[in-house]
């Protein structure tokens, strides 16, 4: 009797074979990229600021937690949804502008105040363009040669970019740029502070370690990254070892700290991108109709993709009725819940919420 064996493909001849997991993959291929661009970047390592030495560990740890927190927040059913087809529609038309209010002018926040607003762009404005100054630096993609005519030569990834003059308006900018952002991040800070101590609901809602911490260590990393500059400038370099070692501290600490408390969403903000073209895409090609009121306040898709995943988790909520929770708008939904406890069918009585078309 011939026995027919199933062959069964090679195991251990894929990349991803070669890794734990697919965070160890990430964190492996992420920190060789920033060897391969330093090794460039400094002319194969002639070029190294041993001074940021710190900075650069502490970026390093900070990318190995923002991939352990990006994937373990990748790996949700409803994540997985707006990643995968938020890609497809990374090319849209309406992509830049979306990409701009979301990530340059804070255009979504504009309706809550423009107090709230401008707190939101010093922070966010000042974090990010300090990210854009002191990367580039720590990891020797930028720097700057002397000449000995009183120009300098801005090096940018082992090439020459341009000369600037020493005493020139460009230089000067060049030499305070992250003066300029501690400014912007302490003004907003403090905008941020002094509305979470005032506000009645804000006091009410806001936790010292989750939502006062970060700005405190905010504040300490501008603040002190300014005396820097004031004993160098002022003091003629009188305290500036230990300030420098004090604000070096202070930067690793909270770069070490950033991606697992609240300042995660500034580098998780662009995903807000994807989810703002997955609503506008699939609102273009159909609406869902509230079944009870008619109203339309999502799309077919996103509807049936929350019916889905709910799936997945084994969370059912067909109603005797005939229809699903999220298959009724958000008023409806509330007032079926009502319905659930005093027996009076809310939902089916036509009255707008007094909210129910509020912005914000």
């Amino acid at each position: 009797m011939q026995t027919n064996l199933s062959t069964n493909p090679k195991q251990g001849r894929s990349v991803n074979d070669a890794f734990a997991s697919h965070f160890a993959k990430s964190m492996f291929l992420s920190i060789l990229a920033l060897g391969i661009l330093t090794f460039i970047g400094t002319r194969m390592f002639t070029h190294i600021d041993l001074n940021l030495y710190g900075y650069m560990i502490g970026t390093i740890v900070f990318i190995g937690g923002f991939f352990y927190r990006f994937i373990a927040w990748g790996e949700r059913p409803p994540t997985k949804i707006i990643i995968k087809k938020g890609l497809k529609q990374l090319f849209r038309k309406s992509t830049p502008k979306t990409a701009a209010e979301h990530l340059v002018t804070y255009k979504f926040i504009w309706h809550r105040g423009i107090y709230r607003w401008l707190q939101h762009f010093l922070i966010g404005g000042g974090c990010i363009l300090s990210c854009f100054v002191t990367f580039p630096l720590v990891f020797g993609w930028m720097y700057f040669t002397m000449d000995d005519n009183g120009y300098y030569t801005v090096v940018g990834l082992g090439m020459n970019l341009m000369k600037v003059s020493a005493d020139g308006i460009i230089a000067f900018f060049f030499y305070n740029a992250l003066n300029i952002t501690a400014v912007m991040v302490i003004t907003g800070v403090c905008m941020a502070l002094y509305r979470r101590l005032k506000n009645m609901q804000a006091r009410a809602e806001q936790k010292f370690m989750y939502d006062f911490l970060p700005l405190y260590m905010l504040l300490f990393i501008s603040v002190t990254g300014l005396l820097l500059t004031f004993m160098n400038v002022v003091l003629h370099g009188w305290g500036q070892p230990v300030m420098s070692l004090i604000h070096q501290f202070s930067v690793i600490v909270t770069l070490i700290y950033l991606p697992f408390g609240k300042l995660a969403h500034i580098p998780f903000r662009p995903m807000s991108v994807f989810a703002r073209n997955y609503r506008e895409h699939y609102s273009e090609e159909a609406e869902k109709e509230c079944k009870v009121c008619g109203s339309h306040f999502v799309s077919v898709e996103q509807s049936q993709d929350v019916i889905d995943v709910l799936g997945l988790n084994n969370m059912e909520f067909f109603k005797k009725e005939g229809f699903h929770l999220a298959e009724l708008c958000l008023p409806c939904r509330r007032k079926y819940r009502i319905a659930q406890f005093s027996g009076i069918a809310t939902h089916e009585i036509k009255v707008k919420e007094a909210n129910q078309n509020a912005k914000g």
